[in-house]
């Protein structure tokens, strides 16, 4: 198409591997509010879901944890809890991205903004 343009046959097929690279990472952001990840805390008492994107979505809580005296314990149940769902959405997000950037040829353990 670009034959005897010089550099510009390059300059056409690079712009359009980022179009295409642009347009896998907006389906992975969109798909990443379909998975689902779980944290928990206290051997399992309290877990939290969240979405890959981080998006908290439920809250479990096992009511045997309940006791009036033990309340800073229960809220620190449920920190540690959301914070292993955070953590975990992360890891995964950047998993995910992962398999985009191996697929498009780039390094591997590039680190995506996201």
């Amino acid at each position: 198409m670009f034959k005897g343009l010089g550099g510009l046959g390059d300059m056409a097929k690079m712009m359009k591997s980022a179009q295409d690279m642009q347009a896998k990472m907006a389906e992975m952001q969109d798909n990443l509010d379909q998975i689902t990840v779980t944290g928990e805390s206290g051997a399992g008492l309290v877990k939290a879901k969240a979405t890959a994107k981080g998006d908290l979505t439920g809250l479990d809580i096992d009511p045997s944890i309940f006791n009036g005296d033990d309340k800073e314990v229960v809220e620190d149940l449920i920190l540690a809890a959301i914070k292993d769902a955070q953590v975990k959405a992360s890891d995964r997000a950047q998993h995910e991205m992962g398999k985009i950037a191996e697929s498009l040829g780039l390094p591997a353990g590039m680190k995506f903004p996201f």
